[in-house]
């Protein structure tokens, strides 16, 4: 954004802003032009900033991309290798049921190899030295992958979306799959 015009800059923190509110009320099918009404900008405008839904979607979930990998990064010293990647399964879990559509959105274009997006990329990253750890404290197996962890809170965010309580039974379900996958010693 360095180099473009004030009156730019405002336009996109505008958008932006507008469409986390319109994300988290109505998941990642929020209306395009429902963002660029409240914004007060153009849907050309909405265009020019982010080319395509999946832009924006991305820059919404960008920054709560982020803060799950400083949480990672962060945790990854800790002395407890298996509290720790629970913690941050823990904080994954509330972001996935607090984003409405993230699973879904996330997956939206071709999932293939040559088009993982930046947000997974960084996320990945961040948690393979904090799952290494757990693998070698034995807290988990060796096969475990981040993105069977990323697979496994993404389809308990989707399978509880509708639930009365979303937060809370995906939290449920989440101890049960960890009984399962990194049995408490």
């Amino acid at each position: 954004m360095p180099g473009q015009r004030a009156d730019a800059r405002r336009n996109y923190a505008q958008i932006l802003a507008v469409a986390e509110q319109e994300v988290e009320l109505h998941g990642a099918e929020a209306s395009l032009e429902q963002i660029a009404r409240v914004a007060g900008v153009g849907s050309a405008t909405v265009r020019r900033h982010f080319p395509s839904r999946r832009e924006l979607l991305e820059a919404v979930f960008r920054g709560r991309i982020e803060d799950l990998a400083d949480l990672a990064r962060g945790l990854t010293a800790a002395s407890d290798a298996r509290a720790a990647l629970l913690e941050w399964l823990g904080a994954l879990t509330d972001y996935a049921t607090s984003a409405r559509g993230m699973a879904a959105a996330l997956a939206l274009d071709e999932a293939t190899p040559e088009h993982v997006h930046a947000c997974s990329t960084k996320l990945v990253d961040a948690v393979e030295p904090l799952l290494r750890r757990a693998a070698g404290a034995g807290a988990v197996g060796a096969g475990v992958t981040t993105a069977d962890l990323v697979a496994l809170v993404t389809g308990i965010a989707l399978a509880t979306e509708h639930h009365a309580d979303p937060a809370g039974q995906a939290h449920r379900l989440l101890a049960l799959a960890v009984a399962g996958i990194s049995p408490a010693r």
